[in-house]
């Protein structure tokens, strides 16, 4: 398999490390990265895919948290906010401001002044304005089919968007540049101990189940809503109690419901902020929030009351438009790895600020947000190591990402493909420029060199990693992109190497986690009865 040799192979020459870093998601990205730009020798693990997890279904925000603002946290969203401008700052065209508006009506909550003056105090913890307010006519230039019956006006200000996925394997390829050792499909089955302390990692090749030790004295685990590996059912160490909660997405034909920036309301039913926002040339509306019950090593699946809860929304916000479930595309659900008190709050109501314990080399990190990967990763990275060792972490000021090299834009790409391409791929640019195919994946902005480029140097295992994280043509297009995977296996199965059979069999897999996950019907019931 390109780029992907056994494991033996990778770890035979110094089967030792300084950290081992369990959990391919953004969080274990971000210590990755800083832990191999701090000069330490660094090994990732995944047991599923990179971004396989909450990773590639978060609700796409790079925020500062207004509602963690509003539900007395200001900590969480200064910190937050200080992230997003980093993050805003180092990777346009990865993370791109986005304007979101938030429509006031008479006699529902929040009203004009008392959010205004909220979004006074998230300026100035911002360090930025953006905040202005739109009188009814001035919305519906912003918003042209919002709900206009006792509208107020409406207030706008100004957070991030990413691909969550995309950010995770960017990351890891800025790990990977100065010495990180990254590998997706490969799980660490025991932690090893001498006298207590830790001495390293027993792995095991999901793929072939070969199985390796690797040394270590510090082991960090970042396997969110999975934490306490190789322990089960989410459960964590030194008492920490992990919640996983579900948040759903739909995704709608832009034509369907065109908005160009975030439009926000709370629902009626639970006083949630629900969005709908314009992302790689769909709409989404999401996202929920209740409790997830399932096997944790199955996808999250959207319930049929998770669709009606959204497509309420949707009918509140734009009446005119007549948002069915017959309009939707694919849908995402992802799993909040949230730690409880156990006092029996509402999901909403938990808070989202992470926890992280250490036990003699074990670092376990419980909760975080998206956007402060980078501040969770120092965190862990300064508690595993301790005061008293003489390794220190790069300084706080350094870059997460490298610089983009300056090269000319390809006549066949357009100004916002281009501008997409070089935040996604930063110092990878020349080398996805390469490839022989830059025309567009038909109905999308999405190249097909970003197809292979992804199937020769981004460890795709299996179809879905391809289609679903490496890019997201799965989830973008009707029916998984159904139509397209003739053109598909032109173009990536010479790539990968599979023989026709397994081809067949990557499809068939793919068709079943698509139906049973990501399709339009609701399959969450039925799988929890079975």
């Amino acid at each position: 398999m390109p780029h992907r040799p056994p494991l033996n192979q990778v770890l035979a020459d110094n089967p030792e490390f300084d950290v081992v870093v369990i959990g391919g998601g953004i969080t274990g990205a971000g210590i990755a990265r800083e832990a191999a730009g701090s000069g330490l020798r660094t090994l990732l693990v995944e047991q599923q895919d990179f971004a396989w997890g909450t990773s590639s279904r978060s609700s796409k925000m790079v925020h500062g948290g207004l509602r963690y603002l509003g539900s007395g946290q200001p900590g969480l969203a200064r910190e937050a906010l200080r992230e997003r401008e980093r993050l805003l700052q180092e990777a346009p065209g990865l993370i791109d401001p986005m304007p979101f508006v938030m429509p006031h009506y008479r006699g529902r909550f929040p009203g004009p002044r008392l959010f205004q003056l909220l979004l006074r105090v998230y300026d100035y913890l911002g360090k930025r304005q953006t905040r202005r307010f739109l009188h009814p006519a001035e919305s519906l230039n912003w918003v042209p089919a919002l709900n206009t019956r006792s509208l107020l006006g409406a207030s706008v200000f100004a957070d991030g968007v990413t691909d969550d996925a995309r950010l995770v394997l960017r990351v890891l390829s800025e790990a990977r540049e100065d010495g990180a050792v990254c590998r997706n499909y490969t799980r660490a089955v025991d932690i090893r101990r001498r006298d207590g302390r830790v001495t390293g990692v027993s792995l095991q090749d999901v793929l072939d189940n070969q199985q390796f030790d690797v040394k270590s004295p510090l082991v960090i685990n970042a396997t969110g809503a999975w934490g306490g590996l190789p322990k089960e059912n989410g459960e964590c160490p030194d008492g920490l109690t992990i919640r996983p909660l579900r948040g759903s997405h739909l995704v709608l034909p832009w034509q369907r419901l065109p908005v160009t920036c975030a439009v926000s309301l709370l629902h009626p039913e639970d006083g949630r902020p629900v969005f709908a926002f314009p992302w790689q040339g769909t709409t989404v509306l999401g996202t929920t929030d209740l409790d997830h019950n399932e096997n944790l090593a199955r996808e999250p699946a959207i319930s049929a009351t998770e669709v009606d809860y959204l497509l309420q929304i949707a009918a509140r916000l734009f009446p005119s438009r007549g948002i069915s479930q017959q309009d939707i595309v694919s849908t995402w659900s992802g799993v909040r790895p949230v730690v409880t008190d156990g006092t029996g709050k509402s999901p909403s109501k938990e808070n989202r600020e992470h926890t992280i314990t250490a036990d003699q080399g074990l670092v376990t990190i419980a909760g975080g947000k998206l956007t402060t990967f980078r501040q969770i990763a120092r965190e862990a990275l300064s508690l595993g190591i301790g005061s008293d060792n003489p390794r220190e972490l790069r300084s706080a000021s350094a870059a997460v990402f490298r610089p983009v090299p300056e090269l000319p834009r390809p006549t066949t790409l357009t100004h916002l493909a281009w501008h997409r391409l070089r935040g996604c791929y930063g110092p990878d640019l020349p080398a996805l420029l390469d490839e022989p195919d830059l025309t567009p994946v038909p109905g999308t902005d999405l190249r097909w060199a970003e197809l292979t480029f992804a199937c020769k140097t981004e460890q795709v295992v299996h179809l879905d990693d391809l289609l679903l994280r490496r890019t997201r043509f799965g989830l973008i297009l009707p029916d998984g992109g159904e139509r397209l995977l003739p053109q598909l296996r032109e173009q990536c199965q010479p790539v990968l190497g599979w023989s026709d059979q397994q081809w067949i069999d990557e499809v068939n897999r793919y068709r079943h986690l698509y139906r049973e996950a990501y399709s339009a019907t609701p399959w969450q019931e039925a799988r929890h009865d079975r």
